[in-house]
């Protein structure tokens, strides 16, 4: 069940222990082999500030199980909500133009990981232990196919992170969660359960209770032809990660060239489209994905595609406009790519904030839009609006934003919705909603539950 491969003598290591039964297993295997794998044992946990008195009593349990094994046991705080509502305020600020939405989830992990370099930094300890299981792994694996990863997205959690300040170690990957539930009844120890675990509120819990218990029932092994297929393509990923940096050197270039000999290193870089053409299809992706990593941009596969066909089939002068301010031009011998701002004229055809005082009217040429927002009679009930000032925002969808379903059981991100309505490209950057008291209250493209009191009639402008 555990995986000593990853733990070397004389190493001084953390388990993050949060007090669920993953990371309870793990401590307890560490602790009663540490003598004998020669390691210097340690515990972590990080309250995260969520939950209240049940976070409170999981840290009370940690405590009392590391002190019980005579383990060093370190601790901290964080104000999760406010740092996932702080990062989402920087959004589109000078500071941080490129810092997208953060979610609670997202924010945590940032924060928890955060703490854990903090604490190899400052000596404590070389590496840290988390407890991620093949469940976990499974559950990764279709979370990150649902979202249309690529190859590397498909190799799951990695065994080993390396940091420049240590290492995160899995050595529970191969594991199930039977298996750990197992050990500790037979050992007699306790665990905590966080709540959250049961809230189909959270992809996550939806993929862990209802989807892959249904694809189980086409096939029982599943879970392991999951992890399988996640090592596969991990190996697959660290052998393209050597070798594509050396297949690159051969045709990408850097800026443009210039009169007289030489090229203009500054601006963007270039590959050369009869090497790319010489290559087969899945090195070319391989290779474009590559220059517009350099850039510090991605693609997805609609707009690698896109690149891939001008390329291959497009004509001089030829340009193609992609998100994140990347831009790919076409010549006669060559592909070029580069990143910046948008242009004015690009600005002044982007959507912006509208704002509509209620009852109003948006009209809005960039999405062919007309929005017709108005209260419902009769008068004002309970959080009905009464004040004819209250106003809506007609604006891009950003990462973060969530929608109430008509017909859903709860709260769905934006993102995973245009996902579904297999939204893609520059149309996906900028897809309308309407925001009225911090409430997205209509989005195109599907039926919102109805906020009481404000009625919403969109159409096309002719």
């Amino acid at each position: 069940m555990l995986d000593t491969s990853l733990l070397k003598p004389g190493l001084r290591l953390a388990v993050g222990l949060s007090g669920g039964a993953d990371s309870v297993a793990l401590l307890c295997l560490l602790a009663e082999r540490a003598a004998e794998l020669g390691l210097v044992l340690h515990a972590a946990h990080l309250h995260h500030g969520l939950r209240g008195a049940e976070a409170d009593a999981d840290l009370a349990f940690a405590r009392e199980l590391s002190a019980g094994l005579k383990l060093p046991f370190h601790e901290a705080r964080v104000d999760t909500a406010a740092e996932a509502r702080a990062s989402s305020a920087a959004t589109g600020s000078e500071s941080a133009p490129d810092k997208p939405n953060e979610s609670i989830e997202a924010a945590a992990r940032r924060l928890r990981y955060k703490w854990f370099r903090e604490l190899m930094a400052a000596g404590t300890v070389d590496a840290i232990a988390t407890a991620h299981t093949l469940d976990d792994q499974a559950e990764t694996v279709v979370a990150k196919f649902l979202r249309g990863a690529w190859t590397e997205g498909l190799s799951g959690i990695h065994p080993v992170i390396e940091f420049p300040e240590g290492r995160i170690l899995r050595p529970l990957l191969g594991a199930t969660r039977s298996d750990i539930e197992a050990f500790l009844r037979a050992r007699g120890q306790s665990w905590r359960e966080d709540s959250t675990n049961r809230h189909l509120t959270f992809t996550r819990n939806r993929i862990r209770h209802e989807l892959l218990p249904e694809l189980e029932k086409w096939n029982p092994q599943l879970r392991d032809h999951l992890a399988q297929m996640a090592e596969l393509a991990r190996d697959e990923d660290a052998w393209w990660s050597s070798e594509l940096p050396r297949l690159a050197s051969q045709l990408i270039l850097p800026g443009r060239p210039v009169r007289g000999g030489g090229r203009a290193s500054a601006d963007g870089l270039a590959l050369d489209l009869a090497k790319l053409a010489a290559h087969p299809i899945a090195l070319q992706r391989r290779l474009l994905r590559f220059a517009v990593d350099q850039l510090g941009s991605a693609l997805d596969f609609p707009a690698t595609e896109a690149m891939r066909s001008l390329a291959l089939t497009g004509r001089a002068g030829q340009r193609l406009e992609l998100a994140q301010g990347l831009r790919a031009e076409r010549t006669h011998r060559e592909l070029r790519l580069t990143r910046g701002p948008a242009s004015a004229a690009e600005k002044e055809s982007e959507p912006a904030r509208y704002e509509c005082v209620i009852p109003g009217e948006i009209v809005v040429q960039t999405w062919n839009l007309r929005l017709q927002i108005t209260l419902d009679p009769p008068g004002p009930a309970k959080n009905t609006p009464s004040d004819s000032r209250l106003k809506a925002v007609l604006r891009p969808w950003k990462a973060g934003d969530r929608v109430r379903l008509r017909h859903s059981g709860g709260p769905r991100k934006v993102k995973e919705v245009l996902e579904r309505m297999k939204v893609t490209g520059t149309e996906r950057a900028i897809w309308p909603v309407l925001e009225f008291e911090e409430s997205i209250i209509w989005m195109r493209g599907v039926e919102i539950e109805s906020r009481p009191g404000i009625h919403v009639v969109a159409g096309p402008l002719n």
